[in-house]
């Protein structure tokens, strides 16, 4: 039907007497251009090609009677061989860490942010560096550590907005974006010693082993077509690899390992060092994990190959990010990627817990929270709760002005926790929570009347719970400095020689099951009378106040 409409139309144009052929279809090495108003051949060919002399072979080719005189919206066939040919250039959009830029002539330069790259540049990225780099027709390449290329190619077919794009990767890493090469010229290579892989628009990574050369790619949308330095070449298609050493055919497609799971990856982290986990995946022998800064997936922050399900850093600035993670299989073939958006807000740090920490035990009435002064800190922000989800909160103090608080507390388990507050009211996390147990501080006995006969005197007093022991002390002066009997006992109850005649002092206090001793009760005075009064005798005891 088309057909049949493209000869009726060019039955019209004839009728009218415009002498302007309806041309074939263009072949692959054509390139069909859209007649505007005012357009002439000789315009056009001034316009695209090489040599614009060569307007003659237009118009034998699409069978235009009049060159001046050509009909709006009809379309002429432009032979590649006849397009201008200019150099293209690479500008760069992101750089980070240490990258050396090497041009066709002269030595090593700096590379920055808006720096245009030419054909013939040599490009290393050193350790944790990364580079992104945007070409003419728009396809993204950024390029991981320790990588080399080379820029063979980079060639604009005149204003036809195709582009020939040749890179060659002598070792390391890249992810490009290439965009759609809808036109029948526009190229986009990546060449190795093992591989050659060919696009026509898609999401690929290549990889090239700097020990044995080997060549690797991982299609993620669209189909690439590799091939070797010997044997057939292979469609590669979305969700699978290939790879092959020097001298072999490219590998049969294999499929690339499923997406990790990073569904429990939390979407906030207020602690550095950084560090992320996942469930491990069957198969994946080691992953590869990523930070981005925002999806565009062009400025790589850091980076890393690890061993296990998990991914560390030291730091990053506070901000929002995208962590990308995929797993390694035992062929080297990178799978599939894991994106999982995450803002880390770490800062101002929180002070450090003075006391009580973790697990200690507070003993009175009160408890004084504790902590380090933080040069960052204007104020602090405390909790304590009864509950370590601090759902019942007992004390929250938005902008506590100082490192310490004393509170009331009866006995019990309690949690705390503090955040520092910057200015502009910037409030960063909270501490790890500390859990503290309140206690009351262990009562002193109270005495019995101690019991005297012609040779010992006992002492006694109200048993204590289970695993309280007791001190008891006896001295001849009120100030204990030097005292005759000084023991700790599991029982309530102890004796001693008779002592001489004369007045003696007496104090007792517990001590817990977690050693923690409470204080001495109210010293008591008594009396020994003298050794001719030999039966036994209640003696008084006198509180005396010290």
């Amino acid at each position: 039907m088309l057909h049949v409409l493209n000869l009726l139309r060019c039955a019209t144009l004839l009728a009218l007497g415009l002498q302007l052929a309806c041309p074939a279809a263009a072949s692959e090495h054509e390139w069909l251009y859209g007649v505007k108003p005012g357009d002439t051949l000789i315009g056009i060919a001034a316009d695209y090609f090489a040599h614009p002399n060569d307007w003659p072979k237009l118009q034998t080719l699409n069978r235009v009677r009049d060159p001046k005189r050509l009909m709006p919206g009809t379309r002429l066939r432009l032979p590649i061989a006849l397009l201008k040919r200019e150099a293209a250039i690479a500008e760069v959009i992101y750089i980070r860490g240490n990258v050396t830029h090497t041009p066709k002539k002269g030595g090593p330069q700096d590379l920055a942010v808006g720096m245009r790259l030419e054909v013939g540049d040599v490009i290393e990225t050193g350790a944790d560096a990364s580079l992104s780099v945007r070409f003419v027709d728009g396809s993204r390449l950024l390029l991981t550590q320790n990588t080399h290329v080379s820029l063979t190619e980079m060639i604009l077919l005149g204003k036809t907005g195709m582009a020939q794009t040749v890179i060659e990767l002598h070792h390391g890493s890249l992810d490009t974006r290439v965009a759609e090469q809808q036109k029948p010229s526009a190229r986009y290579e990546i060449k190795s010693r093992a591989l050659n892989l060919a696009v026509r628009g898609t999401n690929f990574r290549a990889h090239v082993s700097d020990a044995d050369q080997v060549s690797r790619s991982e299609v993620l949308d669209g189909v690439v077509q590799a091939s070797g330095t010997s044997g057939k070449a292979v469609k590669v298609l979305a969700g699978f690899g290939t790879l092959a050493a020097p001298g072999e055919a490219p590998g049969a497609p294999q499929a690339l390992a499923p997406a990790p799971d990073l569904n429990l990856v939390p979407k906030v982290l207020q602690r550095v060092p950084l560090r992320f986990e996942w469930p491990a995946a069957a198969g994946a022998e080691r992953y590869h994990a990523q930070v981005f800064a925002d999806r565009s997936f062009e400025r790589l922050l850091l980076e890393g190959v690890f061993q296990g399900s998990a991914a560390k850093w030291p730091d990053l600035p506070d901000g929002r990010y995208v962590l990308r993670v995929r797993a390694i299989d035992s062929h080297g073939l990178e799978g599939l990627n894991a994106d999982r958006e995450f803002t880390l807000k770490a800062r101002p740090e929180p002070p450090f817990i003075s006391a009580p920490q973790h697990g200690q035990k507070v003993y009175g009435p009160q408890a004084i929270l504790r902590w380090s002064d933080s040069t960052a800190a204007q104020s602090y922000h405390v909790q304590l709760a009864a509950k370590s989800d601090f759902s019942e909160r007992l004390a929250d103090l938005p902008a506590h002005p100082k490192s310490e608080l004393a509170l009331p507390l009866a006995p019990g388990q309690y949690y705390w926790r503090v955040a520092s507050i910057a200015a502009g009211q910037d409030q960063g996390p909270y501490s790890d929570v500390q859990s503290f147990t309140q206690r009351k501080i262990p009562e002193s006995p109270q005495l019995e009347a101690p019991q005297i006969d012609d040779k010992r005197l006992l002492f006694r007093w109200r048993a204590g719970e289970a695993g309280e022991r007791f001190q008891i002390q006896v001295a001849r002066e009120p100030d204990f400095a030097q005292p005759i009997m000084d023991n700790v006992l599991n029982i309530n109850q102890s004796q001693i020689d008779r002592p001489e005649l004369g007045a003696y002092y007496l104090r007792v206090k517990t001590i817990d099951a977690e050693g923690f001793a409470g204080p001495f009760g109210p010293v008591q005075k008594m009396e020994v009378p003298a050794a001719t009064n030999w039966w036994p005798l209640l003696l008084l005891l006198v509180p005396l106040a010290l």
